[in-house]
């Protein structure tokens, strides 16, 4: 059984983590000079994401020594256990690295493979997302609820893609397709801050093309947490982790429009 004691403890330390981490990247911002290519894909790592992945990972090892990590730039500890914590200490590094001010740090813990707290700070403007499993999503302490209301004559979407997906021909046409029948198709280069953005009801929807990451299930909980539904391409409810993540974020209401949107995009 879940412990809740362990639930209310994490949030605490992830908080902390999320907010110190937050602080050295604010301070570093404007200041990059260099960076290491991490693969031939164009993915990029600086010194800023291990040293804000060393306070986050500090922080949660000395709280919970015997949990399982696995993080960005660490990879994996060798610990076994029903909970793992997923760190991302540094969404959207290459904003980071050309001074786009569009990033932010993302730490999410799972039980049992399925993620039950989630923390998501924006450093830059201070903003601080927080979601627990059937408690809903806070915004800086407010309640973020998606619009059930809203309408739409043509979405706004934003799409996510792995970064082994590259052009792959059926991402571009799904890509090309969805761009041309929305209002705005957007890549921001740091998914988490799209999905706070559906979260709060910026956009209609998410569409990820294959992007499993340690960035991918902090905001798929908060936009469960805020009346989201998350699923793949077929319909079938997202849970769990996946390793290859097809998957759709809306509201329930236009869960058959996106749907469809992707099938005939796919066609």
């Amino acid at each position: 059984m879940m412990n809740q004691m362990i639930i209310n403890t994490a949030r605490e330390t992830a908080i902390s983590a999320a907010y110190e981490a937050g602080k050295l990247v604010r301070e570093r911002f404007g200041t990059l000079y260099a960076y290491e290519e991490k693969d031939e894909h164009g993915d990029i790592v600086t010194e800023v994401d291990h040293l804000a992945e060393s306070i986050i990972l500090n922080k949660i090892r000395r709280v919970f020594p015997d949990h399982r990590i696995r993080s960005e730039e660490f990879g994996e500890n060798d610990l076994s256990s029903d909970w793992l914590w997923l760190v991302d200490p540094l969404d959207g590094t290459n904003n980071f690295a050309v001074g786009m001010p569009l990033f932010g740090i993302s730490i999410t813990l799972a039980y049992k493979g399925n993620p039950v707290l989630a923390v998501i700070y924006e450093p830059v403007i201070d903003r601080l997302y927080v979601s627990s499993l059937g408690e809903g999503t806070l915004c800086n302490t407010v309640p973020v609820q998606m619009n059930r209301a809203k309408a739409f004559s043509k979405a706004r979407v934003g799409w996510i893609q792995g970064h082994a997906v590259q052009n792959e021909l059926r991402a571009v046409k799904l890509r090309h397709y969805i761009d041309v029948n929305t209002k705005r198709m957007m890549r921001l280069w740091a998914p988490t801050l799209q999905w706070t953005m559906l979260a709060r009801g910026n956009l209609d929807a998410i569409i990820v093309y294959n992007s499993e990451g340690e960035d991918l299930y902090s905001g798929i909980l908060m936009v469960k947490e805020a009346g989201g539904v998350v699923f793949d391409y077929e319909g079938n409810p997202f849970t769990g982790i996946n390793e290859q993540p097809y998957l759709i974020a809306c509201l329930p209401d236009h869960q058959d429009y996106f749907m469809n949107l992707v099938k005939e995009g796919l066609a």
